[in-house]
C-alpha cells in the first residue's frame, strides 16, 4: 500500500497560499507602475499571509495532527 503525505490540504495552507499569490500579484504591479508605497504594502501583505497561515495551523486548521489513514501504518 501506497503512503501518500498529505501536502497542505488544509484551510490554513489555502489561506496562506491565497493571500501570498495576490500579495505578489500587487508588488507585480507596484513594479509595472514604479510605486513604492504598492510594493511595501503588498510585501507587508505577503507577511500577513504567512503568519495568517501559522495562526490557523496552530488553531488547529492545519494538517498537523490529523489523521489522514484508517489503518494504523508502522514506520
Amino acid at each position: 500500500m501506497d503512503e501518500h503525505e498529505d501536502h497542505g490540504h488544509s484551510v490554513a495552507a489555502w489561506t496562506a497560499v491565497i493571500v501570498i499569490i495576490v500579495a505578489s500579484a500587487i508588488m507585480s504591479l507596484a513594479v509595472i507602475f514604479p510605486n513604492v508605497w504598492l510594493f511595501v504594502g503588498g510585501a507587508v501583505l505577503a507577511v500577513v499571509g504567512g503568519v495568517a497561515g501559522k495562526v490557523l495551523s496552530m488553531a488547529g486548521y492545519g494538517t498537523a495532527g490529523r489523521d489522514t489513514d484508517h489503518e494504523p501504518s508502522i514506520r
